[in-house]
């Protein structure tokens, strides 16, 4: 944890100020933005295949998550059914098994989630993103605030954040550190074409105060659902 903290910021935001200054100086998409910027400063035209890379690593991106939130979906609708009636480990990963094994419920949930996905995005970035990600942000820091009330009292939250934040140089891998930083990358949504985002940033907005305030809160909320998954995880294992 403490070396993704520390890619965050030594790696992270650097990268994320360099994509947005990309979107502020080109006004447009990953494609346009960087394809403008490569024009203006004479550089090759084969430059311009790096917006066709963010685009691409977005698609990718987008396949798996929706994957991931029509399994959220699922579960909210079994959850409401009292279709996760199991108390123990073993009862819970029966139903995941059991709903990966069936393909005609994983694509329901993920269509619906790709057509809910195309709603929001087709309005806009300020009517569609934005006006959604207004109430749906604050929905899950709650939602995070309640979940780390109830790991508070699991009898597991001591165990939790010696898990997360203990440090012990001799554990200390070329393989964490690589995941560690690649992780880094996955949470602040890095070379995924956010790029495009920048163009909407105001000229006289500090492109340094705005990334680190992103990485911020970007970082506090993934530090809240480690606080508030772990209590709960850790005493079944």
């Amino acid at each position: 944890m403490l070396v993704y903290l520390a890619c965050i910021f030594a790696v992270g935001v650097p990268v994320m100020m360099t994509e947005i200054a990309f979107g502020r100086r080109g006004q447009g998409s990953p494609v346009d933005a960087i394809r403008r910027v490569v024009n203006e400063s004479g550089r090759a035209s084969a430059w311009s295949l790096v917006g066709w890379m963010a685009m691409l690593c977005g698609f990718m991106v987008l396949s798996f998550y929706v994957v991931v939130a029509g399994w959220s979906f699922s579960y909210l609708w079994k959850m409401l059914t009292g279709g996760l009636a199991g108390s123990s480990v073993d009862d819970m990963a029966a139903v995941f098994g059991a709903n990966n094994a069936n393909p005609l419920t994983l694509g329901f949930w993920s269509t619906l989630v790709t057509l809910l996905t195309m709603l929001i995005v087709g309005k806009g970035v300020q009517k569609g993103i934005e006006k959604s990600v207004s109430w749906m942000m604050p929905g899950l820091v709650i939602m995070l605030v309640v979940l780390i009330g109830f790991g508070m009292f699991s009898g597991g939250f001591g165990d939790a954040v010696s898990f997360l934040f203990s440090f012990n140089a001799g554990s200390l891998s070329s393989e964490g550190l690589l995941a560690a930083l690649g992780h880094a990358f996955f949470t602040l949504s890095r070379l995924w074409g956010d790029s495009y985002y920048g163009s909407y940033l105001p000229k006289g907005a500090s492109i340094g105060r705005t990334t680190v305030s992103v990485a911020v809160a970007d970082t506090v909320v993934a530090l809240m659902a480690g606080l508030a998954i772990f209590p709960v995880i850790l005493p079944t294992v």
